[in-house]
């Protein structure tokens, strides 16, 4: 709207709203519903019935779940689109781990290795060798090998087939802010998810037992040719309690990440008295361990004062298994919620109130639909605000 009018947003809103019947903007709310719900599009901090949430979480986003029920206890910018760094390995993971059997061997060539980005993080994989696929999956989860990575994605027939596959994946999950560009998570320019995204991932992967063993496997002993081998251990430090960090009670995956350009990213499930939460968390102020610290924060209010919490959204269930059809958030920065302080970073105020009159408010949900028809161009602009070069790896 802003390139082809010069009346006000309001004014816009109003004169659509007058042109659109009541029943036709119902419906169109009611058929396209915002995934995981109206309010996880909203700017700021999403919580009711619980206090206490952590006070000093500087990251651009984060999200607590109920793994089980998939009830989102709160929420800062739940669906807000930045680079996900090596956390999207848990979609690649999702989307090719059941297609070889652990045991299955395969002898690594030049060409596997051949379009790893310079700079990725590795298991140190070399040609010639033969790995068994469990011994690949270890190094995907553990060490973050985009060398791994890149073999399991030519054994799957490309790295372009695969993307494909990831990004259908995503659409099945409805994970709808998710973007790939790479199978590994590297800093490509356009690679995209949001925490609410993160946590669809592992929550569905953690439903495979392989899945789930993987993330929480702490030492691995990984070939080095012959009858050689060398130990790789877990980057996340809340399950093996590196660089001064304590390892979480109950912590069992799932996937950390960093790059220069995305920062630190880390989805974490730990299990407490028979409940298992899920905690997303993206890009904090400060490198190092903060996005371990934000995340063992948030899990602690979850299992404490996040008891009494009353959702704030839901995680959906994917297509497949009978998820209903939801439409993106809207890329535009959604009204704030009433109740919930303002979370850290949040910026200002929407530029807009959908409040702000009847006019208004029948627009906008008569422009679900039309939200709809104009989510690649927002992804569009997404990608030019958000992405980058190849940097570094996660």
């Amino acid at each position: 709207m802003r390139d082809c009018s010069r009346l006000s947003r309001r004014a816009v809103l109003g004169l659509t709203a007058a042109a659109l019947p009541l029943s036709t903007a119902t419906e169109a709310a009611a058929v396209t519903p915002v995934v995981g719900g109206e309010r996880l599009a909203r700017t700021g901090v999403q919580v009711r019935g619980a206090s206490g949430l952590p006070r000093k979480l500087t990251a651009q986003a984060w999200l607590v779940a109920d793994c089980e029920s998939g009830e989102v206890l709160a929420a800062f910018n739940a669906h807000r689109r930045l680079a996900p760094a090596s956390t999207l390995k848990m979609l690649f993971a999702d989307t090719v781990l059941k297609k070889f059997a652990r045991t299955e061997r395969y002898k690594v060539t030049d060409a596997d290795l051949a379009d790893v980005p310079a700079g990725s993080s590795l298991v140190g994989i070399k040609p010639g060798i033969t790995y068994t696929v469990e011994q690949l999956w270890q190094g995907v989860f553990l060490r973050s090998g985009n060398d791994a990575v890149h073999v399991l994605s030519h054994m799957n027939g490309g790295i372009a087939r695969t993307v494909a596959e990831m990004q259908a994946k995503a659409e099945d999950l409805q994970a709808l802010d998710t973007h790939v560009v790479s199978p590994d998570g590297f800093d490509h320019k356009g690679q995209l998810s949001s925490a609410y995204d993160l946590t669809l991932f592992a929550r569905h992967g953690l439903k495979d037992a392989d899945f789930r063993g993987y993330c929480g496997t702490r030492t691995a002993d990984f070939p080095a040719g012959g009858k050689k081998t060398f130990q790789i251990q877990n980057t996340d430090r809340l399950l093996t309690g590196a660089w001064g960090l304590k390892t979480y009670d109950g912590l069992i995956g799932v996937k950390n990440g960093y790059t220069s350009h995305a920062g630190n990213t880390f989805t974490g499930a730990a299990t407490r008295g028979g409940r298992t939460l899920l905690v997303t968390v993206m890009h904090p102020e400060s490198g190092g361990n903060a996005v371990y610290e934000h995340s063992a924060a948030l899990l602690d209010w979850g299992f404490a004062q996040g008891r009494s919490a009353q959702p704030v959204g839901r995680l959906v269930e994917p297509l497949s298994e009978g998820g209903a059809s939801a439409s993106p958030a809207p890329a535009h920065k959604a009204v704030q919620a009433a109740t919930g302080a303002p979370g850290p970073g949040s910026g200002g105020g929407a530029a807009w109130q959908a409040a702000e009159g009847a006019a208004g408010a029948l627009a906008v949900l008569g422009l679900g639909a039309w939200a709809l028809r104009r989510r690649r161009a927002r992804a569009a602009t997404a990608l030019e605000e958000n992405g980058a070069g190849p940097r570094d790896a996660g």
